[in-house]
């Protein structure tokens, strides 16, 4: 393999659409924590979002190292199996990612240092030891993917009762969505001999978890408003976000594919409630 080629495949294993999707989640996070320190805060806000998008990407370069063996089989098209790129220099490049994403964590304050830390240590594990625990590494991913927004908020200083929201949404949003996707990929895993949520527990039993995680996720999402902090435009933008989870969540009985995605459409659309709900409180 040439420079070149190794050079790309070690950008694909860090999957950098999925990686900078994080680093902005972080600067969203940021922002609707303190809209104001945005500017004033700008390099600490920078170092949160590249702090993200670099362990994002050896998170997800490690992956790729772990599952190897499987994705000769799965995925042949993937760096690794192809021979794009060696295991032991993905390795190397995975650790020299989460080291940059450590140094830059350690200028931030120590709450921000503190996640930091805990996310690295769980992406660095996950693959190894929690991936095939049932339901266990689902909860390890929600937790990873709602944590870009306490990540930016502790960034600026600012755990506030909008951002613990927006963590538990997009938290349980996630959990659900693995949960189904798991649903849907159930004969497969059994085949390969995995032991996920639906297989440990049942297909319905798994269904019936992640419908009640969503109902959490629906009845948390008005507290903004209610409590005050967020006015009366965050409440007009997060109402299609609660329908369209709440049809996600009875459609996942009959079609897992089409729910996962409106799933993700639907935190999309929440999110975009809570930046909104932020802008006003700055105008």
């Amino acid at each position: 393999m040439s420079l070149v080629e190794r050079a790309r495949g070690l950008i694909e294993l860090t999957r950098p659409g999925n990686a900078v999707t994080s680093g902005v989640l972080t600067f969203i996070g940021a922002f609707v924590a303190d809209g104001g320190s945005i500017l004033s805060d700008g390099g600490t806000v920078g170092a949160a979002v590249a702090t993200t998008i670099l362990a994002t990407g050896g998170g997800m370069a490690i992956n790729d190292y772990f599952d190897r063996d499987i994705d000769r089989i799965n995925n042949p098209e993937r760096p690794i199996p192809r021979g794009a790129v060696a295991p032991q220099t993905v390795l190397v490049f995975s650790f020299v990612l989460f080291a940059i994403a450590g140094v830059l964590a350690f200028m931030l304050p120590l709450l921000a240092a503190a996640i930091a830390v805990v996310n690295l240590i769980a992406l660095v594990t996950y693959t190894e030891f929690f991936k095939g625990l049932p339901g266990v590494g689902n909860v390890l991913v929600s937790y990873l993917g709602g944590s870009t927004f306490l990540f930016g908020a502790a960034a600026v200083g600012q755990l506030s009762t909008p951002i613990v929201v927006l963590f538990l949404l997009a938290a349980l949003s996630t959990f659900a969505r693995e949960v189904i996707k798991d649903i849907e990929d159930l004969v497969g895993d059994r085949e390969e001999g995995l032991n996920t949520l639906p297989i440990a527990i049942g297909e319905r039993s798994a269904l019936a978890m992640a419908t009640a995680v969503l109902l959490v996720a629906i009845v948390a999402s008005p507290v903004p408003y209610v409590l005050g902090t967020f006015g009366v435009a965050y409440l007009v933008i997060v109402a299609p976000a609660i329908l369209v989870t709440l049809y996600a969540g009875y459609l996942s009985y009959t079609d897992p594919a089409e729910s996962q995605s409106l799933l993700k459409y639907g935190m999309y659309i929440s999110v975009a409630a809570f930046v909104v709900g932020r802008v006003t409180l700055l105008l």
